[in-house]
């Protein structure tokens, strides 16, 4: 287990919104698109991860990869506020991938990608699960895959395995849950050879950094 980090967030981690249109924004805080306010839409469930987790976790994955992304890709297999997935593409990963399925936060996705010219970002739509079980029969892989999947449909030990088949060597995986994640349920996940390198907790939100050590 490696060394662990706490960030206490103020707001509400379970926050639910009504479906609607956007009514309030979050800041990518690193890169290129430094400050950039990307509108959230008011979906049921959308919990944008916090300025100050998003910080502390590239803080990590910049010592992981000395502080160079620019060969690097990343998964955000959820994405709804694009948060994640856009902060990896500001600070220079090469290439980042966004699934989500509700089409409301599709099209917000969509209109911040247009606005940023992000042009090494793809958004992809439909069910995560079904989506990465193709990437995994077309041979693709990943250098980052961040998971921060609805609470209640308890999708982790269904998703893992297939996260490990699209991981690279030395590849990451970044969680977010209501539970900590321990290596214990990573192996009952099938997931031997990976551990948890960086942890912390924000509220009631419990994230995570692992890392896949074996082929």
């Amino acid at each position: 287990m490696g060394r662990k980090g706490t960030v206490r967030d103020k707001q509400p981690a379970g926050r639910k919104h009504k479906t609607g249109n956007a009514r309030h924004t979050v800041r990518i805080i690193g890169g290129q698109w430094k400050r950039t306010p990307v509108a959230v839409v008011d979906a049921e469930g959308l919990r944008p991860t916090p300025e100050r987790v998003r910080e502390t976790l590239f803080n990590w994955l910049g010592h992981f990869w000395d502080g160079s992304f620019a060969a690097l890709t990343c998964l955000d297999m959820f994405a709804g506020t694009g948060a994640l997935g856009f902060e990896a593409a500001s600070r220079g990963f090469r290439h980042v991938t966004m699934i989500e399925k509700n089409r409301t936060v599709l099209r917000q996705l969509q209109a911040v990608k247009s606005k940023l010219h992000a042009e090494q970002v793809d958004i992809l739509s439909g069910n995560a699960l079904v989506l990465a079980n193709a990437m995994v029969l077309s041979g693709k892989q990943f250098d980052l895959i961040c998971l921060d999947p609805p609470f209640h449909d308890r999708l982790l030990p269904e998703i893992l395995p297939v996260c490990w088949k699209l991981l690279a060597a030395g590849g990451k995986i970044y969680i977010e849950s209501d539970k900590e994640v321990t290596e214990q349920f990573l192996d009952e996940c099938g997931m031997k050879g990976m551990q948890v390198v960086r942890a912390g907790r924000a509220g009631q939100v419990y994230y995570h950094l692992l890392e896949k050590t074996v082929s």
